[in-house]
């Protein structure tokens, strides 16, 4: 399928305006990393504690950073998140310098959370943030109390079932006992019991990670490290199935991707996680192949159009593929904007790496990779035509030697 036809755009006759784009964006973005915002690690690379709760209203987030600044040493974040499923949630993230203080710093910060939003619980358990097994404890005597006959298995199947009920229709959080209603095995004295034994607190706790400081360190080494080396092994298979220019060429276009899309995430303060750097290691080698696709179409039409200028030939390449990059980017573009908006909290990153970093390198492949290689080839055909006069033209002290003053 083709959607452009005989097209003879002039792309590398326009590639000024997008190397210039791209050195902009890269001093801002190296800008923001060492002179403002630096760069936000998450949980996984700094070490220490975060959490995601779920509010039943707005959550005030002034509130909620000061009274954890007031009960937690160090420093202590707190995001918003925003669309989808994590409408009034947040991200409570705490950073720790010993590991011995991760569990005690999440206690910590249950606490807070109960003492500040919560509500006189007068010794009921929380339904909202407990497990299938605290509630079958607590319902099996209360149950047989109100004479509602039932086993042990039976039991254990009703509390995973509750659960299951409340993470999955209202995503951990129910505001009131009556959303149980249609839940697997509920009747109405299971329901009554369950108002009496239990309470709904205005929050629900999701998901909690714990991260040492050494762990975080040793991940944020071996990322870097991982990056490195997939940009190495790419420049030597180019260099070994090409020229060692166009594996120069494609890897600094990637390179270029990667440093944007860092710059990125810098100036928008958003959060570098290990799901991030599966973003950008996806980034490079899907850069990367749109790359070699423009490059091999080079070489087969340079075997038919040697004489021909190397600007033609690289244009006439990157016209001929055209459609399949518009296809190829376009769709996965579609599909990681579709992430973006609706795949929550636990994707945002990721997509939001993807997102930046298709844009990018779509256009690098054609207006960075292509010219470096147009540059180089430029500059050693230059060098092969001044070689020659250089070579040929007498040297000043043989004519001084051969001349007749000289003889005399």
């Amino acid at each position: 399928m083709e959607l452009f036809k005989n097209t003879n755009y002039d792309f590398l006759g326009k590639k000024w305006p997008f190397i210039i784009a791209s050195l902009v964006l890269t001093v801002a973005g190296l800008g923001s990393i060492f002179f403002w915002h630096g760069m936000n690690y998450g949980i996984d690379f700094k070490g220490g504690a975060m959490m995601t709760v779920k509010f039943a209203a707005p959550p005030d987030l002034q509130k909620i950073r000061s009274v954890m600044e007031h009960s937690i040493k160090g420093e202590v974040s707190v995001v918003d998140f925003k669309g989808g499923t994590a409408v009034n949630s947040v991200s409570i993230g705490t950073e720790l310098q010993e590991e011995r203080l991760l569990n005690q710093n999440r206690d910590v910060m249950q606490n807070v959370l109960n003492t500040t939003f919560g509500q006189p619980n007068n010794g009921k358990l929380d339904f909202n943030n407990t497990s299938a097994q605290s509630v079958s404890e607590r319902l099996r005597d209360a149950l047989a109390r109100a004479g509602v006959p039932m086993t042990e298995q039976q039991l254990q199947k009703l509390s995973a079932d509750l659960m299951t009920f409340r993470d999955k229709q209202y995503s951990g959080l129910i505001t009131d006992f009556s959303q149980l209603s249609p839940a697997p095995g509920m009747n109405p004295g299971i329901m009554n019991t369950l108002k009496q034994e239990c309470y709904l607190a205005p929050f629900h706790v999701g998901e909690v990670q714990m991260v040492g400081p050494k762990v975080g360190k040793e991940l944020r080494q071996k990322a870097v490290l991982a990056t490195l080396y997939a940009l190495a092994g790419m420049l030597a298979y180019i260099a070994f199935r090409f020229e060692w220019i166009y594996g120069l060429g494609a890897v600094i276009a990637c390179f270029h991707d990667t440093i944007i899309t860092v710059g990125v995430f810098s100036l928008f303060n958003e959060q570098i996680s290990m799901t991030v750097i599966a973003a950008l290691l996806t980034l490079v080698g899907y850069s990367m192949n749109d790359t070699i696709v423009i490059f091999d179409r080079i070489r087969e039409n340079l075997k038919i159009s040697r004489r021909e200028p190397l600007e033609n030939v690289m244009n006439r390449a990157v016209n001929q593929t055209l459609s399949r990059t518009v296809m190829t980017s376009g769709l996965t573009f579609l599909t990681v904007i579709a992430l973006f908006l609706f795949g929550g909290p636990v994707l945002h990153g990721f997509s939001f790496a993807l997102v930046c970093g298709i844009i990018v390198g779509t256009y690098s492949s054609v207006f960075i990779a292509s010219p470096i290689v147009l540059f180089w080839h430029n500059y050693a055909d230059q060098r092969k035509k001044t070689a020659p006069v250089l070579a040929t033209a007498p040297r000043a002290d043989v004519v001084r030697k051969s001349s007749p003053k000289a003889v005399k």
